[in-house]
């Protein structure tokens, strides 16, 4: 018996021993993230940088020497009976209660339990687990039953404030306030303020700062308040190299140059050195370079700046596209006859992405000169203003004088009808020119994607009615050698004193404004698009005319679900881009205001108007409305169908157009029709073959076009 009662005090001697190293090794996690009595700071790094935990863990191999034994005799399967836990140190705290049984419910020792080393530890560890506590101290008492534990906490500092830094930092502080909103003035659990910086972590992943790192807390102040270091990822610099056809950056040695001047290129980089690198501006960016339609590839790598520790280097990589083309070719049309086209174009010119495009035609009746010079974005425009200008020399066949059924009006010298005139065609020479600007409402901001655009601009041109073979000609009569004098009409602008120049000089000033808010600009299936348009024609002489002319347009569309031909259209999943079914709806309207040329009238008919009539075949009118309802739908692959219905009148306006032409051709000034079309997906849009009956007669009009008509 005596010397079973020495035994027992050596155990219960160890076990009082042990405590001390157990407060030693443990008080590490305090000594992390607290400052000690003496109000020294202790400046640690995270435990564990890749799972970022904010206490430590009872590690038992660092404590391979801490056994209970007594005078060095080893005793690790001896156990202790323990008969009474008692916890010491909450009551002061205003989750005291919450934190003794927190304390109490982690422990797997209970009164009763039989314990040795290894079950002290593994209980040690849990209540630091719990988070609440920044020190745990385990004493134990003699009882007439067992071993008493005391189990001293020190609980964490009650949360007050949590204060990321730098200052500036993107999280809107609202933010960081509403997640830690509801845990301010009670005690601070680890465990809890761990979830909270994950919650962190994932608005800056969820907005794309992938590079931003959480450092901390370094440090928990004895007053509750907690300091988050929050590292956001600078972009130190953006370094932009050229590509050669074998791949290398590098040519002799030396950086090998591109066509492309780096202020074309960096103008469209949101992401900008001293930004924050993140990850859907840049692939934003990205997309911006693909739609400038300089470069083939792109690529984007990132570099540490070893100069500045935290930040990082953008690289991206271009591929250029050969950027000039030749076009050429021949056909055949009704008003030019047989044709030869040759085109010049460049996209780049002089690397300031500049498009240049030079068109030449040859015709049997006709010969067209035009050149064009666009900058998509002015340089150091903040508001990327766009300019376009372009000179041009046409002869034009104006179909206002033309009807498939009804005869055309031809170009005769005067008023007086003689057996010698000849049927020769109504031509109009133009030369002239314009320029436009043109931006979006971005309030100065070039990467906002804005709805609304305006343009202004001037055009300046010179008609001169000559017949097919270059002769002045400014009259026009249906039948030129027995006509009567009252349909002989002045093809051009009339003054008031009733002449009829042979030519017109036209200067005018436009005003546009839209608003696009389509999903695809190509090949829309919802959203809406607005543009309102003004063209005021000023007078410069006697042979100038002064009139306003108005027009607007409406389109919208309405996603549906109708036909599943295609096989995406069947799944209930299926999104507006795998089954591109839509009801298209489209309003125009327009008036004239003033005294204008024939020529310069509205038309009606044709591919882009109503597609039972041929080009201006319905009406020639001063003020007009039509409508369009239609119904896309894919088939298979790349083919698509539509069902449409047009509607449009002249509003009984032909007759106020001088010289009446409209009248004399009979055309009918107002009508409908009914049709469908099939379309094959191309890079520029739809290849639409079109077929539409006029008015319901019977009689059907094929037409052929790029792109649907709205």
């Amino acid at each position: 018996m005596q010397k079973d009662l020495v035994k027992y005090r050596k155990v219960i001697t160890s076990i009082a021993c042990f405590h001390l190293i157990f407060i030693s090794n443990n008080s590490e996690l305090a000594a992390k993230y607290f400052s000690d009595k003496e109000g020294e700071t202790i400046n640690a790094q995270i435990i564990d940088k890749g799972e970022n935990n904010l206490f430590l863990a009872f590690d038992p191999q660092r404590n391979n020497n801490v056994l209970i034994a007594d005078n060095g005799e080893q005793l690790n399967d001896e156990r202790v009976l323990i008969s009474e836990i008692i916890i010491e140190g909450w009551e002061k705290d205003p989750d005291g209660k919450k934190l003794e049984l927190a304390a109490y419910d982690s422990m797997s020792i209970k009164p009763g339990s039989m314990i040795n080393n290894q079950i002290l530890k593994e209980d040690l560890n849990s209540i630091y687990a719990t988070g609440w506590f920044s020190g745990v101290q385990i004493k134990s008492q003699d009882g007439p039953l067992g071993v008493r534990l005391i189990v001293k906490v020190v609980p964490n500092p009650t949360l007050k404030k949590v204060v990321i830094n730098p200052g500036k930092s993107v999280i809107p502080k609202k933010y960081v306030k509403d997640i830690f909103n509801n845990f301010y003035g009670t005690t601070l659990n680890l465990n809890e303020l761990q979830n909270k910086i994950n919650l962190i972590k994932k608005w800056y992943e969820d907005n794309g700062y992938s590079l931003a790192r959480i450092n901390g807390p370094e440090r928990i102040s004895e007053d509750g308040i907690v300091s988050l270091n929050v590292s956001e990822g600078i972009v130190s610099d953006i370094k932009l190299r050229f590509l050669g056809s074998d791949g290398e950056v590098v040519i002799d040695g030396k950086p090998r140059k591109g066509k492309t001047k780096d202020w074309v290129i960096k103008r469209e980089l949101k992401t900008t050195p001293g930004s924050i690198f993140n990850r859907k501006t840049l692939e934003a960016d990205i997309q911006r370079l693909y739609a400038t339609s300089l470069f083939d590839d792109v690529k984007v790598s990132l570099a540490p700046d070893n100069l500045k520790p935290g930040q990082v280097i953008i690289l991206l990589d271009f591929s250029e596209q050969r950027t000039g083309s030749l076009t050429g070719g021949i056909g055949y049309s009704n008003s030019s006859g047989v044709f030869a086209s040759i085109g010049l174009q460049e996209t780049n010119a002089l690397g300031r992405a500049w498009a240049t495009n030079l068109n030449l035609n040859f015709g049997e009746y006709s010969t067209t000169f035009n050149f064009s010079l666009s900058d998509p974005w002015i340089k150091g425009d903040k508001h990327k203003t766009s300019f376009r200008s372009n000179v041009f020399l046409s002869k034009d066949y104006p179909q206002e004088f033309n009807s498939e059924n009804n005869g055309r009006i031809y170009a005769v010298d005067d008023k007086t009808t003689s057996s010698s005139d000849t049927f020769s065609n109504i031509v109009l020479e133009k030369t002239g020119g314009g320029f436009a600007f043109s931006r979006p409402l971005n309030g100065g901001d070039p990467f906002k994607d804005a709805k609304w655009r305006v343009l202004g601009g001037m055009n300046f041109k010179k008609v001169e009615m000559i017949d097919s073979n270059g002769n002045n000609k400014p009259y026009g009569d249906i039948t030129p050698t027995t006509g009567n004098i009252n349909e002989i009409i002045c093809i051009g602008y009339s003054p008031k004193d009733g002449s009829c120049p042979t030519e017109n000089t036209l200067v005018s000033f436009i005003l546009s404004t839209s608003r696009n808010n389509l999903n695809n600009p190509i090949n829309p299936t919802s959203g809406n698009k607005l543009t309102l348009g003004s063209e005021q024609f000023i007078s410069m002489g006697n042979s100038s005319p002064t009139f306003n002319r108005m027009k607007a347009t409406y389109s919208f569309f309405i996603p549906t679900k109708l036909i599943n031909l295609k096989k995406q259209c069947r799944s209930k999943d299926a999104s507006n881009e795998d089954c591109s079914q839509t009801f298209g709806f489209q309003l125009k309207a327009g008036t004239i205001i003033g005294e204008l040329p024939p020529y310069e009238s509205f038309c009606m008919g044709g591919t882009s108007s109503v597609r039972g009539w041929g080009s201006c075949d319905l009406s020639v009118s001063k003020s007009f409305v039509e409508g369009t309802a239609e119904y896309r739908f894919p088939v298979w692959r790349m083919i698509s169908g539509a069902l449409f219905a047009d509607v449009g009148t002249d509003l009984g306006t032909q007759n106020d157009v001088p010289g009446n032409p409209g009248e004399l051709l009979k055309k009918a000034g107002a009508g409908f029709s009914l049709g469908g079309g099939v379309g094959v997906k191309t890079p520029i849009g739809p290849l639409r073959l079109d077929i539409a009956t006029k008015d319901l007669s019977g009689e059907l009009r094929y037409t052929l076009g790029v792109g649907w008509k709205f």
